[in-house]
């Protein structure tokens, strides 16, 4: 049970977070996947701010930016290298500890990801990413923030596997569509 008006409404901001990731990874479709995880990030920075968690707080606002970012310029190596910077940057000025490094390595392969890959692979980094948020909301004290990843990690895997499923699939039914032509 949460001890202070702090805890709690971190702990209330981990659980909207939680309830818009399974909303993002449950989406086949890029673009509202991406429209979730802006709202989604923003509960998770409030969180961070009300755990005074300061880095996993600055790059989650960073991750917001991120997203908006690579939805403008997809495949851009130049914007993708200013938010890795802006998250360095972002991350010495408020370094606590060794605890802010998975938040850390979570922003750098979520940017990758998103930056420079789609579909598939784009989720398999994602998954990567929410690796290391889920152990910045641990070391936060963050039973929400932690359940939500976890939530994200799952869901993702599910959704990679309907792809990869759906892909097969119409691959099947056009090679069966040659075929039919041939004969």
């Amino acid at each position: 049970m949460p001890e202070t008006v702090s805890e709690f409404a971190g702990q209330f901001f981990g659980i909207i977070s939680l309830t818009l990731c399974l909303l993002a990874f449950a989406s086949r479709r890029d673009e509202r996947l991406m429209t979730y995880l802006i709202l989604a990030n923003v509960a998770f920075a409030l969180q961070f701010v009300f755990f005074q968690s300061w880095t996993a707080a600055a790059l989650t606002v960073l991750v917001i930016a991120r997203i908006a970012l690579a939805r403008r310029y997809p495949g851009s190596t130049g914007v993708m290298g200013g938010v890795l910077a802006a998250s360095l940057v972002a991350a010495w000025m408020t370094w606590q500890s060794w605890a802010d490094l998975p938040a850390l390595l979570a922003m750098v392969t979520g940017t990758v990801g998103m930056f420079l890959l789609n579909g598939v692979a784009m989720r398999v980094f994602l998954g990567l990413a929410a690796l290391g948020w889920m152990l910045s909301h641990l070391l936060a004290g963050s039973v929400g923030g932690t359940l939500a990843e976890a939530l994200v990690i799952v869901t993702n895997a599910i959704t990679i596997v309907r792809l990869v499923r759906a892909r097969r699939r119409d691959a099947g039914a056009f090679d069966e569509a040659v075929a039919q032509e041939r004969l």
